[in-house]
């Protein structure tokens, strides 16, 4: 029987939390090795979170485009479930973290799940493509693939928009991205190629995203919490908005309209 040391005791307790992304000492804070006081005033909040998430600081031209991404995804009106539970959250007596964090448990495969399954997507096609199958061919396939599990193809068309405000200059800003050589372009042909096989249904703004945040580099499951990070400000805003009111227990129909009884 081995007996352990109290150096063997503290190392493998300040082993238990082991982690890469910060260090948080007496008088110590740094982020991915970098001191936050060297980031204060000089770096902003899209440089950080690409510096918590990549490890690195992004060139001008990167930041750009996920600032794009963030900023396109940050509210789309009352009508979202999860800007609509985070109000009616706020009328009910608790906290704004609280009302957030109701909105945000809303997100799933559903709302907010779309832009995480179209980098997915992108990304079988950019894998077939890359193996030597044409563009077209290898879309044809990956689009079957994924209309034989439903009839929903995630990041194209839209209940609320013809043709969603958000798609062109994302999409804009990503193609002068490729010219200059900032990125690669694979999830740019991906995007556009499944929206010229399935018009004339258009790219929505997860569809748009999903090219930036896979071109950018990050994993699927990052394009959902990217998702979720620039939607929980504009829950903020609606949550606050609705405490300034006075309402109180703001239901989801105004009270005189009854909802219908099905016997």
């Amino acid at each position: 029987m081995t007996v352990e040391t109290n150096d063997d005791v503290r190392r493998r307790v300040a082993d238990w939390w082991a982690t890469s992304v910060s260090r948080v000492e007496p008088g110590v804070i740094e982020l991915r090795g970098r001191p936050i006081q060297e980031l204060l005033g000089s770096a902003s909040l899209t440089d950080a979170i690409w510096l918590m998430l990549h490890g690195t600081l992004p060139t001008p031209r990167q930041a750009e485009l996920l600032d794009a991404a963030l900023v396109g995804s940050v509210d789309h009106g009352p009508h979202a479930p999860s800007i609509a539970v985070a109000r009616m959250s706020a009328t009910c007596g608790i906290g704004l973290n609280n009302a957030i964090a109701n909105g945000v448990n809303v997100m799933g495969d559903v709302h907010g799940g779309a832009g995480q399954q179209c980098v997915e997507l992108y990304t079988e096609i950019r894998d077939l493509t890359a193996a030597g199958s044409g563009l077209d061919e290898a879309t044809r396939v990956v689009v079957e693939r994924w209309r034989a599990r439903s009839k929903y193809l995630p990041g194209f068309g839209h209940r609320f928009h013809p043709r969603d405000p958000r798609r062109d200059p994302l999409v804009g800003l990503v193609e002068r991205a490729v010219a200059d050589g900032v990125v690669a372009g694979d999830f740019l042909a991906a995007g556009l190629a499944v929206e010229a096989a399935i018009a004339p249904v258009p790219m929505n703004i997860d569809g748009a995203t999903a090219i930036i945040y896979g071109e950018l580099g990050f994993p699927a499951p990052l394009a959902r919490g990217l998702f979720v990070i620039a939607r929980s400000v504009g829950i903020l805003a609606h949550a606050w908005e609705e405490t300034q009111g006075g309402r109180r227990i703001k239901g989801p129909i105004p009270p005189d309209i009854r909802p219908t009884y099905r016997p």
